[in-house]
Order: C-alpha cells, then structure tokens, then sequence
C-alpha cells in the first residue's frame, strides 16, 4: 500500500489503541483468531449495557447508596439509647459507700455516702451494683438537623459525580462504536484496493508472457500487489481491534463485540448560546461542585450547631449494696455489700449549656474559608466549560466543513485512477502510473472514512461538554 494510505490505517489502529480501556489492554493486542461472527448491538443498547453493567458506575451508585447510610447517622441521636451494667468491686471505701463506674450509655446518680476520716485506710470492702437506664433526646435546638442538613448534602455531591461518570461511559461507547464502522470502512478500501491490484498484475503478467510489455512491468504490479495485501490483512486486524475495544468499553463478557450494519446518524447541532445556556442547568460537574459547596456550607452550619443547648431525658433502674461502714449510726449493708440489694431508681431531665470551645470555634473558620475556595473553583469552572463546550462545537464544525473537500478527493482519485487504469490497458500507461493512480484513491477513501469517523466523535465529544443525556 501507498505509504500516504498506509499512514491512515495506522493512525485509526493507534487510536484504537489509545481507546483501548486499561482493564482490557491485554484483550485488545491479542485478538482472537476464531472465525465466528461477534455478537452486535446497536449503540443504544451498548450504551444501555455499559450504565448497567460497567463496574466503575455500579461504584458510583455504591458510593450514593454509602452516602445515604451515613446520613441516617446523625438522625439516628433521636432514638433512645438504652444500655445495662453489673460491676463488682473489692476497693477502700474513703467516704463512698459503693464503688462504680458510668458506662457512657447509662447515668448513674450517687446515692449515700461513708464517714469521712482524717487518714485513709487501706482497708478493702466490697462493692457492687446493677442497673439498667436510659436517655432520650427531648430537644436539640437544631443541632441534629444540621447535622443531618449536611449529610444528606453529601448524597447530591455522590449523585452528580455518578451522573459525570456515565456521560464519560456514554462518550466512551460512542467513540468506540463508531470506530467500528470506521475500521470496517477501511478494510472494505484497502481490499477493494487489493482486488484492483491483483487485477493489473494479472494484466501486467498477460502483457509480459506475450511480449508486450517489459518484466519491470510484472515486477512493479507484484510488489504493489503485496504492498496491498499486507494494508487489507492490517485492515482486518484493525476491526477486531475496533471489536474488541467496544467489547471492553461495554463491559460484555465477550472478547469481540460488533456493531450493527447500518451506522447511526449524529444527531444535529443545538445553537452554541443555547447550548451553554443548558449545559450551565444540567452538567454534573458543575452540579458536584455547586453541591460540594453546599455540602460545605451545611457542614459549617454543623460544626456551629454542635455549641447549641441539648436538653435530653435520663432514667435509671439499680441495684447496689457497700461493704463500708457508713458516715452515720446505720447499718452495713446485708452480705457486707456483696449483692446489689438496695433498689433505687430515677428520672430526671437534663439541661447541657457549652459555654465556649475554641476547637469549635475554629473549626467553623476553618470551614468558612473552604467555602470561599469552593465558590473561586466553581467560578474557574464555568469558565473552563464556557471555554470545552466552544472548543467542542468548533471541532464538530471543522470535522464537517473538511467533509465536502474529502468527498470531491474521492471522486476526482476515482476518475484519475479510471484514466491511468484505461491508459495501462491500452498500452501507453506505466505500471508506475497506474500504482500511483490506486494509491492516491485508496488515500483519499481512507481519508473520507476517517473524516466521518472525526464528525462522529467530535459530535459526541460536544453531547459530553454539554451534558446531554445526562
């Protein structure tokens, strides 16, 4: 093949390769040999398989779910927590008649006490006690909202970045699929160049057996025919890389998926104002980072929150028994304190006031000052958007404007090559002539193939800066 048309099947092979998912590199340089036609889907339901079945946006949907379960965390402060201890001591007893430890799920109040001495003594007694209580969150004065404000803030940021990830597996697929019917175009010239090929060294070789033509002839056509045949086994090879590329993209269990025959059509282009204007109420990137900000915004008003009154019910039910002596004329208790049979019980509200902590404090500038870097991203980033979505549409329209002049290529390569194909026959070409003739149409069908292909991705790659789909 003609090293311009040789040049184009690399440069649509090494972009498959680039296209190439790193999960299945491996699939796509070794390709399969068998001779069993692939599975085809057409592009709507390849972009339906890989929403469903691609791992990384099965993570985003686990990431949404994750964040929803953390924001039932804080909401959960209104359920009662409910907690029971039993504890045995052998401790001295300085002024206390029972020895205990609170759990941080029960309130103990501390009943009695023993006589107070000018020393301690060493003195060990027994102490038990047994009990079971509860708290309950009577009023938080917004506390827990906040808390809870800001958690489920968290799940939007979760939701918008699945939202990106499957415009970025749309693009993928799309991208891939129509660089199947580009592969496929390409193998189609490079054997229909072959078969001309063959065709003129048959002719070159019916002219040299009858003497009419000299052996340079028949040698320049068989090195040509070679030239050919080893461009159209690439041109195959480049569909089952076009396959199998898809196929990963997809996400099938399958190493090869094909497309269906008939290529789709692109869908038109919006007006560039429109287009930005919509693309500001519905891209999630932009929608994650406003989201973040807020998620922000609500985390500070949580970390205010939490220096807030918190008034809370507690009861307890227990048990407990001190072997020492008490302050007064009363007796020890019975079993010198070993079983936990004096019974008390309570109920109480109770008021918390924080007064001042300087951590909270801080944490709340330290939040505020995140906020004001998110609004400065979020200012750079429509920007930059403003900038990919103008840059997109001006891709589309450099893709389609070269159309026409690739197509006029086509047919003037085409009547060239009919005119030196009609001079060789007759005898007052060159087989030189004509392999020029073939290599010059095979580049310019080459060139149109790829050119659609250009018009095809750039088109999706306009739909992903603007979010459509989405």
């Amino acid at each position: 093949m003609n090293p311009l048309a040789s040049a184009s099947v690399y440069a649509l092979t090494l972009f498959l390769l680039a296209a190439a998912p790193p999960a299945r590199a491996d699939e796509a340089a070794t390709l399969p040999q068998s001779q069993t036609p692939p599975p085809s889907m057409s592009l709507t339901d390849a972009i339906a398989y890989a929403r469903a079945h691609k791992p990384a946006l099965r993570a985003s949907l686990a990431r949404i779910e994750e964040q929803r379960a953390q924001a039932d965390v804080p909401r959960a402060q209104w359920l009662p927590t409910v907690g029971a201890t039993a504890q045995i001591f052998a401790a001295t007893a300085n002024n206390t008649t029972g020895t205990y430890v609170a759990p941080g799920y029960l309130d103990i109040p501390r009943v009695g006490g023993t006589r107070s001495v000018d020393s301690g003594a060493l003195k060990p007694y027994a102490a038990t006690f047994a009990g079971i209580g509860a708290t309950q969150e009577v009023y938080d004065f917004g506390r827990i909202a906040a808390q809870a404000a800001a958690a489920d803030a968290a799940v939007d940021v979760e939701r918008q970045r699945a939202r990106a990830e499957t415009l970025d597996v749309t693009f993928d697929v799309e991208e891939a699929y129509f660089a199947v019917f580009a592969a496929k175009s390409v193998a189609l010239a490079s054997e229909e160049a072959y078969g001309r090929s063959r065709a003129h060294r048959d002719l070159a070789k019916g002219g040299v057996d009858a003497g009419m033509r000299a052996p340079i002839e028949l040698t320049r056509a068989e090195s040509e025919l070679t030239n050919f045949d080893i461009g159209r086994l690439r041109a195959r090879g480049g569909i089952a890389l076009a396959q199998s590329v898809l196929a990963a993209t997809v996400g099938v269990p399958g190493a090869l998926l094909d497309a269906e025959p008939a290529p789709p059509t692109p869908a038109e282009m919006p007006a560039l104002g429109d287009a930005i204007e919509k693309a500001a109420a519905r891209d999630p990137r932009l929608l994650a980072a406003l989201a973040q900000l807020k998620a922000d915004e609500a985390r500070t008003r949580a970390v205010g929150s939490a220096i807030r009154p918190d008034i809370s019910l507690t009861g307890t039910f227990s048990g407990r028994a001190g072997g020492a002596p008490p302050s007064g004329n009363g007796a020890t208790a019975n079993a010198d304190g070993w079983l936990p049979n004096v019974a008390n019980w309570d109920i109480g509200l109770v008021v918390s006031i924080p007064l001042f902590d300087g951590v909270l404090r801080a944490r709340d500038h330290a939040g505020a000052a995140a906020e004001n870097v998110r609004r400065e991203e979020i200012a750079d980033l429509r920007l930059r958007n403003i900038a990919a979505i103008r840059q997109a549409y001006a891709a589309v329209a450099v893709a389609r404007s070269v159309l026409p002049g690739l197509e006029r290529a086509v047919v003037a390569a085409r009547a060239n090559y009919a005119q030196a194909d009609a001079r060789f026959k007759a005898g007052m070409g060159t087989s030189i002539e004509l392999a020029d003739a073939e290599a010059l149409r095979t580049h310019a069908e080459i060139q149109l193939v790829l050119g659609q292909f250009d018009v095809a991705r750039t088109r999706a790659a306009f739909g992903r800066s603007v979010a459509e789909g989405a």
